[in-house]
């Protein structure tokens, strides 16, 4: 973005800052909560449907479709390759589950009853997963 476009008082840094913390409320809508309500765990994998046409996608979701085209990845995998929060991956994934560009595995294993996240060994192998990014 050109300086000029921005107040006299405003860095360019600051004025990314400003972006960055805007944008992921801009990518979901502003919503916070998948369709559904229910989590989406971290830990369940995403895979991208073959023959759905990216036109019209936002850019996240056209990188979730390339990032899962040849293989599964995690929501915190994906959250960490386009550096997007957590939550708000969790809100573009169910989206894009509803209108069947990806389909999640391991999402529907999981009940609210059940708490798979608070287990070591699954922790340690997420951690495991994004410390190797």
């Amino acid at each position: 973005m050109d300086p000029l476009d921005y107040p006299s008082d405003v860095t360019e840094d600051e004025a990314d800052e400003e972006t960055y913390a805007v944008r992921p409320y801009a990518v979901t809508g502003g919503r916070t909560r998948t369709t559904t309500n229910e989590p989406l765990p971290v830990e369940a994998l995403v895979q991208s449907l073959r023959g759905h046409d990216d036109i019209g996608l936002t850019p996240e979701r056209r990188k979730i479709l390339e990032l899962t085209r040849d293989q599964y990845l995690s929501v915190a995998e994906l959250s960490a390759h386009v550096k997007l929060p957590v939550g708000i991956m969790r809100v573009l994934i169910s989206d894009m589950s509803d209108s069947g560009n990806v389909r999640i595995h391991g999402a529907g294993a999981f009940s609210s009853t059940t708490a798979p996240a608070t287990s070591l060994s699954v922790l340690e192998s997420v951690l495991n997963g994004i410390s190797s990014l």
